[in-house]
């Protein structure tokens, strides 16, 4: 599971809005459980074509169901991030994220070199990342991507975080990149290291299709590079690792791990 970025400061989420979907006012009223998420889809289905979504994002939005799975994740989120540095890594297999790190970074050496001279990124920030959260592509998520945004975006927790993903996703049926069936994190992260939606947009490289290995690595390249990634180590860059992940715990596990796997 990947809790990821969601103490996105407020400012950062209505920036994100008005990127997405310039003009459109987040009119939508919120719920807290299932009872209101249909009618809730009337109204958001205005806003997310005000934005610019097309026939098949529409059909997906039509077609979501209220994710309880996503809910439930969701109200755990604080506990993934307990503790100091250490009972994390050791909570989330630091130890061998390291060792699976090094070996993929000696068998990918083409396209980590390749990915180092076009984004400025080394293999390990991009290796610790890819481990952290998906196990190396061992596991990307089980629940349905549009279901679960929709529903955060629903939710009064944190709609204004939400909502822009919400409509990222939308486009990205529109686009092929995924289609109203995907599946990824209960927060609606896809691929291998686990994007939101509109970072899909913003950051995703070639076809967009983070389910393939080297797309996902040079998308999370871009990313960090969008974040101020400047070469050299990862403790060299702390902003573009706390533009990945809000926590933190994550961040200082992250460099940890990657400085490790870029010693040899």
């Amino acid at each position: 599971m990947n809790f990821r970025r969601i103490g996105l400061s407020a400012a950062a989420a209505i920036g994100m809005a008005l990127l997405i979907a310039p003009g459109t006012a987040l009119a939508a009223r919120c719920g807290n459980n299932a009872n209101g998420f249909e009618s809730w889809k009337q109204e958001f289905e205005r806003e997310a074509a005000r934005a610019g979504v097309k026939r098949r994002g529409l059909q997906a939005l039509a077609g979501a169901r209220y994710a309880n799975a996503t809910i439930k994740v969701d109200r755990a989120v604080r506990k993934a991030f307990r503790g100091n540095v250490n009972s994390f890594m050791k909570r989330r297999g630091g130890a061998t994220i390291i060792r699976k790190g090094k070996a993929l970074k000696k068998q990918y050496a083409r396209l980590f070199a390749d990915i180092e001279r076009r984004f400025g990124v080394p293999p390990g920030p991009l290796l610790a990342i890819w481990g952290m959260e998906t196990g190396f592509g061992s596991f990307m998520g089980n629940q349905n991507t549009v279901s679960a945004i929709l529903t955060l975006a629903y939710d009064c927790r944190r709609p204004a975080f939400f909502t822009p993903h919400a409509i990222a996703a939308l486009k990205l049926v529109d686009a092929g990149v995924i289609t109203a069936k995907s599946v990824g994190a209960a927060h609606g992260e896809i691929g291998h290291t686990q994007f939101l939606p509109g970072n899909v947009l913003k950051y995703g490289v070639g076809n967009r299709n983070l389910r393939d290995t080297a797309t996902a690595l040079m998308s999370t390249a871009n990313f960090l590079r969008g974040h101020g990634y400047r070469g050299g180590p990862a403790s060299s860059n702390r902003g573009a690792i706390a533009g990945w992940n809000a926590a933190s715990v994550y961040q200082q596990a992250i460099i940890i791990m990657a400085d490790e796997i870029d010693k040899d």
